[in-house]
């Protein structure tokens, strides 16, 4: 007997009108943002240019470029079926309902923006020495999620409130950095590294550059989660789609697991475009170039402040030392504003990490396992996300007594994640040309670059278990 559910065929839906402009509507691709900011922008890039300069900054710029061309078909799938792409993976093949399960929870479960994020709060309340241990302050930063994500209603609006408030803290505090330590040479360096296509440092393994180019940007399977927040943003068709709500504050209703088809006419291919072009702005305004530019801001920070006296932060103070030298340079002040600038940027990564992981996993389980109906997708998130955060703290533990950095966890994460994306990237252009209407399929412009993309991933994951056979 099978454990699978039966997977439903599309149900016959019109496409929702869109009739809100696009600033009553943004908010998910500032989530997305708030992923990005998180380890890629703060931690790896900046201590990679600090070791090695600005020559392999392009990319960087090539990281985002890719993932905004993946978010778009995430996009595309979810306004044109009110679905998530993992339900558009299974029904390829079954199979990838446990392969995207454990993909995510190996990439994830080390929870190394909680113990950065914690120890960005210890070293702005009390310095790097101060009282409690790393896990002390990674169940605080748990406690703060929590919190967020189980007191209100609507989860959806309590992480777009929060991660947004996050960002805009990010943004400004890191433009006041720049205009404090900056000058013409360094901002000359950083863009020739951006036109320095190709360049790789010889001290730069494979692994090292392709851990760098799948954090530049969300990375990994968090690129997915823009599938959920459309949805609960009644995007497209997933005006259609209940959204997630808390299970312990609201009573929640069983809702269906798959989604919709639209019917090819002129009035529904005017209503996908509108929608469509939401899409392509939310990404390029919010992904792609606010991305850009807080990324370009923290390299040039590095740049400028940690490479030219050829200072490498340590991994576990990573925050702290990059703080001290900033503080070094500006004063007091300047060291206040990166250590509030770094726990923004950790905390708001983790808390949209926590939930991203959480509705993907639940996601799965309600549409793919029978044994899983038997409760709601919002039980099971709320299940899955305090057994993640739980979990994280005893490893957290574990590694602290292990000697273990936080910034090995984030280079799992990436590695794990690069991976994922080989398989998925191939995956998502294939369900989009394979399963939507003719109107809503991508066009040239977009297969290409997919493609590219795919070649990418998949070129580097090969690469990467070459060198590790050592081949």
């Amino acid at each position: 007997m099978s454990v699978f559910e039966p997977l439903e065929d599309f149900q016959q839906k019109e496409m929702p009108e869109r009739k809100l402009g696009f600033w009553q509507m943004a908010g998910p691709g500032a989530i997305l943002v708030g992923l990005s900011i998180g380890a890629g922008e703060i931690i790896v890039w900046p201590r990679l240019v600090a070791e090695f300069g600005a020559g392999m900054v392009w990319a960087a710029v090539l990281g985002v470029f890719l993932q905004m061309w993946i978010n778009f078909e995430v996009g595309r799938w979810t306004i044109a079926t009110g679905e998530t792409v993992f339900t558009g993976f299974v029904r390829v093949w079954r199979g990838f309902a446990p392969i995207f399960i454990l993909l995510t929870i190996f990439s994830w479960i080390a929870p190394g923006w909680g113990r950065a994020s914690g120890l960005a709060l210890k070293a702005l309340l009390l310095g790097p020495d101060g009282f409690g241990s790393d896990t002390f302050w990674t169940v605080i930063t748990f406690g703060g999620c929590a919190l967020l994500l189980f007191g209100p209603k609507m989860i959806y609006n309590s992480i777009e409130k929060s991660v947004e408030l996050l960002v805009l803290i990010v943004t400004v505090g890191l433009i006041v950095v720049a205009f404090a330590v900056g000058s013409a040479d360094t901002w000359a360096d950083l863009f020739r590294g951006v036109a320095n296509v190709g360049y790789r440092d010889p001290g730069v393994t494979v692994k090292q550059l392709f851990i760098a180019i799948v954090f530049a940007g969300a990375g990994g399977t968090s690129n997915l989660f823009y599938t959920f927040y459309l949805r609960d943003k009644q995007i497209g068709m997933g005006a259609h789609v209940p959204v997630l709500q808390n299970p312990l504050r609201e009573r929640v209703e069983a809702a269906s697991a798959t989604g919709f088809r639209f019917e090819e006419s002129e009035a529904n291919r005017a209503r996908f475009l509108a929608w469509w072009d939401y899409i392509k702005k939310d990404q390029m305004l919010f992904f792609w170039a606010l991305n850009t530019v807080t990324m370009m801001l923290f390299i040039f920070g590095a740049l400028a402040v940690l490479h030219p006296q050829g200072i490498v932060p340590s991994p576990g103070t990573l925050i702290w030392d990059e703080a001290q030298i900033l503080g070094e340079v500006w004063g007091p002040t300047g060291r206040t504003i990166f250590l509030m600038v770094g726990l923004a940027t950790l905390f708001g990564t983790q808390l949209a990490l926590i939930d991203g992981v959480s509705r993907s996993i639940a996601d799965i389980l309600y549409t793919n396992f029978k044994a899983a109906r038997k409760r709601s997708t919002s039980w099971w998130y709320i299940l899955i996300a305090a057994s993640w955060m739980v979990v994280g703290c005893v490893i957290t533990y574990a590694m602290e007594n292990a000697g273990v950095s936080e910034l090995g966890f984030l280079f799992n994460a990436a590695y794990i994640g690069g991976f994922a994306m080989a398989i998925y990237v191939p995956l998502l252009l294939f369900c989009n040309h394979r399963y939507l209407p003719k109107i809503a399929k991508p066009g040239p412009v977009c297969t290409v670059i997919m493609a590219v993309a795919s070649f990418v991933y998949i070129a580097f994951s090969v690469a990467c278990v070459l060198w590790e056979l050592g081949m």
